[in-house]
């Protein structure tokens, strides 16, 4: 037998990555993926034994190999330490969980129960991250359902976070993406806490999820460990306050402070180019005071800070530790997970971001860029347009279909970005997602309750529900098709032989011929040629047949033409003007 080639991995892969690597197409990965039960999309991360298992069955001649644990703990980010006049700052709390469990409806829940005290309550919401205040102290959250920020945040390693809020529901117990926020939980060494929502289903089972909890390792406190477990309902918003004041309670056990007086450092959580401000980033500040005017160095980036704001676009005079900010003033588009740090001026900046990229290259042999960043370069470089879309399906195996019909329309022109997939009727969670990802979605043989319609109307989100699949490939077809660049499309009319030239301006031309191919129109293109050399184009403003005026003139007929030119031009008989029509047409895929 051929000896298996060795493919390193970390611990924990992105699909896309794992495709890579493997040298497959990523929808491939996919669909064995779901046939096993795993439902995951390019962007999210699956565990070495997940991998491993999934690889045996492709049966693709490779063996995999987990990479040493150094080799990982290079691109780890380390917490600023805080020295001995650091002073209290609020706790950053990532809320993660399996799909449908009701993460997004329990980070609603909080902010309404926080939005009867107005802006006065310090709501600063954004998509990434935002801040709010309970009994007088500030919480930052990072939402991270299907963030593409935070996904590279965890592929960097980083401990940028104080706690994670764990979402079980109570009627359906742990499940895959529980599981890796748990790893991921205890890779980051951060504190733990489980909110069991959907307390008041039918079906509800909290013994059943805290024994779940023992058996992966999470033993709750009031079996002894140290897990603090909170029970929630997001819909009947019971059990917020309690929640709040855990975190609040785990935050002060910790004892979570900062230096003040020192360079302002912390972590880029997101980033995008805005039409008029040109590269914005979301950042957190996780020591030191930030302030307009600093010069920040994140990576192979850096800027003068020229606009310091809050997620929601407020005007900052300066942002202290665990703020959430959006910073604009960078030179080129930070990746995300970089971290950023004041320096002194601009030429230590910029002289720090070229070092950055040398020893990139120096090191990797090349630029080592991140998920996102390959996007916008490949959108730059090749003018990719991506469809934005949300899948939902009943049953996996439709799933599995159409998503592989879709990354079959695939060209180098456009593509489909599968934004989300899952299975089961559209929610609020998938509309959340459509909502700030612009994403179309696609329904197949599920129904849209009314609670998400009149959600989806209010926020103008496009949702399209097919009972063939057929239907459902030709309107992404059509998505597509209207992304492409039009084509230009030219029909030749006729050709006219000057035999005489009756008066020439700067911008005017009369003269009179033979029309010796097809059918001369006006108005029309035409261009000018003499022998082998196009002289000009010019605009056919009408046509004579005699001393009336005439709309067409065939083959074989003599007419006069008045020509509408740019420039002067000085005709001869002989020279040849053929007429033409230009016209834009939608390219098909």
């Amino acid at each position: 037998m051929a000896e298996k080639t060795v493919i390193e991995i970390e611990d924990m892969v992105t699909v896309g990555t794992l495709a890579e690597r493997l040298s497959i197409p990523v929808s491939r990965l996919i669909a064995e993926l779901m046939k096993n039960g795993v439902m995951a999309t390019v962007n999210e991360r699956i565990d070495f034994d997940t991998a491993e298992i999934i690889v045996d069955e492709l049966d693709l001649g490779v063996t995999l190999a987990k990479r040493a644990e150094e080799e990982a703990a290079e691109i780890v980010h380390a917490k600023p330490a805080a020295g001995d006049n650091a002073e209290p700052r609020p706790p950053v709390v990532a809320v993660m969980g399996h799909v449908d469990h009701g993460k997004t409806s329990l980070l609603d829940a909080i902010r309404n129960v926080n939005v009867a005290g107005g802006e006065a309550g310090g709501i600063t919401q954004h998509i990434s991250a935002y801040q709010v205040e309970h009994e007088g102290r500030v919480i930052t959250f990072l939402d991270t359902p299907g963030h593409e920020a935070f996904a590279a945040i965890r592929e960097h390693g980083a401990l940028l976070t104080d706690i994670v809020v764990i979402v079980i529901a109570a009627d359906d117990g742990i499940k895959p993406q529980t599981l890796e926020a748990i790893r991921f939980a205890r890779k980051a060494g951060v504190k733990i806490v489980v909110a069991l929502n959907k307390i008041d289903k039918p079906g509800a089972d909290a013994n059943r999820v805290k024994q779940q909890l023992s058996d992966n390792g999470l033993l709750i406190e009031e079996w002894g460990g140290d897990t603090v477990v909170q029970e929630v309902s997001a819909k009947n918003k019971t059990g917020i306050n309690e929640l709040l004041n855990m975190i609040l309670l785990v935050a002060d056990v910790e004892e979570l402070k900062a230096d003040m007086d020192v360079p302002a450092r912390g972590l880029i959580i997101e980033a995008h180019v805005e039409q008029g401000r040109g590269p914005v980033a979301q950042a957190l500040v996780e020591a030191g005071r930030l302030r307009p005017g600093d010069y920040i160095v994140a990576g192979a980036s850096y800027a003068k800070i020229r606009n310091l704001e809050t997620t929601e676009g407020k005007p900052l005079k300066e942002a202290t530790p665990s703020m959430p900010v959006a910073i604009s003033g960078f030179k080129t588009l930070p990746e995300f997970g970089d971290e950023f740090k004041v320096v002194d001026n601009e030429k230590s900046a910029r002289n720090q971001a070229a070092a950055a990229i040398a020893q990139k290259r120096t090191s990797t042999g090349q630029l080592d860029i991140g998920s996102s960043e390959l996007i916008r370069r490949i959108n730059r470089d090749r003018q990719l347009s991506e469809l934005n879309v949300i899948i939902k399906a009943d049953v996996q195996g439709s799933l599995t279909s159409v998503i592989d019909s879709l990354k079959a329309l695939d060209t180098d022109e456009v593509s489909v970005r599968i934004v989300g997939s899952g299975v089961g009727p559209v929610n609020e969670n998938d509309l959340h997602l459509a909502h700030s990802s612009g994403a179309i979605v696609y329904g197949f043989n599920v129904n849209l309750p009314s609670s998400s319609k009149q959600q989806a109307a209010r926020d103008k989100i496009q949702v399209r529900l097919y009972q063939v699949i057929y239907e459902l490939i030709d309107d992404a077809k059509t998505e597509l098709s209207s992304l492409l660049s039009p084509e230009i499309v030219e029909t030749d009319l006729g050709r006219l032989v000057v035999k005489g030239i009756f008066k020439t301006t700067k911008t005017e031309i009369i003269c009179g011929g033979e029309v010796t191919k097809g059918k001369l129109k006006a108005p029309a293109l035409a261009r000018v040629s003499r022998g082998d050399e196009q002289l000009a184009e010019v605009q056919l403003t009408g046509l004579r047949r005699g001393p009336a005026e005439a709309r067409e003139v065939v083959e074989g007929e003599m007419c006069g033409m008045s020509l509408a030119t740019t420039k002067r031009l000085e005709l001869q008989e002989g020279d040849r003007i053929d007429s033409f029509t230009r016209e834009t047409k939608q390219r098909q895929l």
